[in-house]
């Protein structure tokens, strides 16, 4: 892909009744992350920065950029591609930010069907973070 292609991107985003700090806990946990995207990891271990996970098509490494003071969780495979999350306050609770690039190539269709999965994913964290005490 040429550098001067603009990607699009996409992005969902969900209220959870939870503090910043608990939400940023389990995002940035990866033995939390097959509880919340069973579709990317059945299991994580950790190598410096990085994540390895293991799912149906075998292992893939990622980066993570995570910045408790900015809320900020970038989870990253090779060339910076990857998800780009935000925990931002809300109130009493806080709301999570998820943005997905694509390229100009991916069909409507294939976008569509990530980011219902993405949907599916911040409910799992809703969920996860919202029964903890």
């Amino acid at each position: 892909m040429p550098t001067n292609t603009l990607l699009t991107a996409r992005t969902r985003s969900i209220s959870i009744a939870a503090s910043p700090r608990a939400v940023f806990e389990l995002v940035t946990d990866p033995a939390a992350l097959p509880r919340w995207a069973p579709g990317v990891a059945r299991a994580v271990r950790v190598e410096g920065d990085d994540w390895i996970l293991e799912n149906d098509q075998g292992e893939t490494r990622i980066t993570v950029r995570a910045s408790r003071d900015h809320g900020t969780v970038d989870l990253l495979a090779a060339e910076n591609q990857g998800v780009f999350t935000r925990v931002l306050p809300n109130g009493a609770g806080s709301e999570y930010q998820f943005t997905l690039m694509f390229p100009p190539e991916v069909p409507d269709d294939a976008v569509a069907e990530q980011l219902t999965i993405v949907e599916a994913e911040l409910e799992a964290v809703r969920a996860l973070c919202e029964e903890q005490p």
